[in-house]
């Protein structure tokens, strides 16, 4: 596993996209700091510029540095990540506008998949968490399916293939429903 860390963390130095398992479906990788590396996955994705694209982290600390996080979004942390989730909370300015849609706002994923938190660990960065897939078309469950450029994949095998729950924690709704949804919703009703 080092060397397939090493090689990933490599690529994505020099502004390359790497397809990584999650423990959702497989992902679409690049330093989120690089606005050369965000753009390419905007290309091979096909996405309008003006969608917002997720990013993943290593662990809570990470997820500090880049998002505003609250008492709510702690509690939030600590209850569901790493795990199918994705936390969508107020950006700082370090990461490039363009990864919020012009919204202000990111959608932040701790993936419960070692070898992919070790990358993200080891490069010392968030990657973009955006399924490996062109816009519109289902998102990859094994590496076969995963159809768009990039220039390493990281197997996982074959990935349960139900999408993250996104909960939007600045507005307090689910806007993505998808594993542990239900947990969610109910989370998020306390503060509502």
């Amino acid at each position: 596993m080092d060397d397939v860390v090493a090689h990933a963390v490599s690529v994505l130095k020099h502004d390359g996209i790497i397809v990584y398992p999650t423990d959702t479906v497989y992902g679409l990788g690049a330093d989120a700091f690089s606005e050369i590396a965000v753009h390419r996955v905007y290309l091979i994705k096909n996405r309008e510029i003006s969608k917002p694209t997720s990013i993943a982290v290593s662990d809570a600390d990470m997820m500090r540095a880049v998002a505003i996080v609250d008492e709510i979004a702690e509690e939030f942390i600590d209850r569901f990540m790493p795990g199918p989730v994705t936390a969508v909370l107020r950006m700082k300015r370090c990461l490039p506008p363009v990864l919020g849609g012009g919204a202000g706002l990111i959608g932040i994923r701790m993936p419960n998949c070692e070898v992919t938190l070790r990358i993200i660990e080891e490069l010392d960065a968030p990657i973009t968490a955006t399924s490996a897939n062109r816009a519109g078309e289902n998102a990859p469950s094994r590496p076969a399916d995963v159809a768009v450029p990039r220039d390493y994949l990281v197997d996982g095998g074959e990935l349960p293939g139900t999408p993250s729950t996104v909960a939007d924690l600045v507005n307090m709704r689910v806007i993505r429903e998808g594993l542990l949804c239900k947990e969610v919703a109910a989370f998020l009703a306390t503060f509502q």
